[in-house]
């Protein structure tokens, strides 16, 4: 399908496109994906609907996040042999993903996302956790190995945390440049993401928790006494059980929230 007479516009540098072709690598996406009736789908990125329509195949019916407006004429045309396509053209970091799920219906999202824009699509769309429940994103490789990295990696740091606190992380499989045009210069990862329970994330204070993971990677050498200097003391780090010492990147993410409690409970105190 990745050649549809339909789709005549080249990828666009500046949007970071790469369109997606290897038909083993699709189905691999589809599997992982695995739709089932009733399930609300959600694109982001379709370009020329390399994954789009093998999904309406098996599901017929699928939402997606274009920003691109000289992808809609095409792809709205070549959707009708294959199911009903709902696209949205908008930027996808100015897409309400809560507003989206108001029905109730929790939101199954997949993409190819821009290697240009991984990191704040993925903040963004954890802004919207509770009404999503699970992500099938291909990223580039070494994002998806920061990811699912572990405290004492040398690729552990602010990504790994901020998503790890809120979701369970699962690299699935790796994909080569050659699966797509033009082939990017790195290799590729697909990579799962579950939101975990509210009540199993234990964060008190979204805020203070992004902050103090925010400033104890801003400077990777510094001991958090030093990092948080900004947020609050040697003393309230020991109580709450971490030491002063440490660096950022040798600490679970269970560490950061316990951590996190502790100062925002320190500044609710009268």
């Amino acid at each position: 399908m990745s050649h549809s007479p339909h789709f005549s516009e080249p990828p666009k540098k500046h949007l970071g496109q790469h369109f997606l072709h290897e038909r083993g690598i699709i189905d691999g996406i589809v599997r992982a994906v695995s739709p089932k009736p009733g399930d609300r789908l959600v694109e982001i990125g379709p370009g020329q609907g390399a994954i789009t329509f093998p999904l309406l195949d098996a599901h017929g019916e699928l939402t997606v996040v274009e920003f691109d407006r000289d992808l809609i004429a095409p792809l709205t045309e070549a959707a009708k042999s294959h199911g009903a396509l709902h696209i949205i053209h908008r930027d996808v970091l100015a897409v309400d993903f809560t507003a989206l799920a108001a029905d109730g219906a929790s939101l199954r999202l997949v993409g190819n996302l821009p290697y240009n824009l991984s990191s704040p699509i993925l903040f963004h769309v954890l802004e919207h956790a509770d009404v999503v429940r699970d992500m099938t994103f291909m990223l580039q490789k070494e994002v998806v190995d920061r990811m699912a990295a572990a405290p004492g990696s040398k690729v552990y740091g602010r990504l790994s945390v901020m998503l790890q606190a809120y979701c369970h992380v699962t690299p699935l499989f790796d994909v080569p440049p050659a699966a797509f045009r033009p082939p990017p210069k790195v290799d590729s990862a697909v990579v799962r993401l579950v939101p975990r329970a509210a009540d199993a994330i234990g964060i008190d204070d979204a805020k203070v928790f992004a902050d103090v993971v925010r400033d104890a990677f801003g400077q990777r050498r510094k001991t958090l006494r030093n990092a948080l200097s900004r947020q609050c003391d040697a003393a309230l780090i020991e109580a709450a059980k971490v030491r002063p010492d440490a660096r950022a990147e040798q600490l679970p993410v269970a560490d950061f929230v316990r951590l996190s409690n502790a100062i925002a409970a320190s500044r609710a105190a009268p």
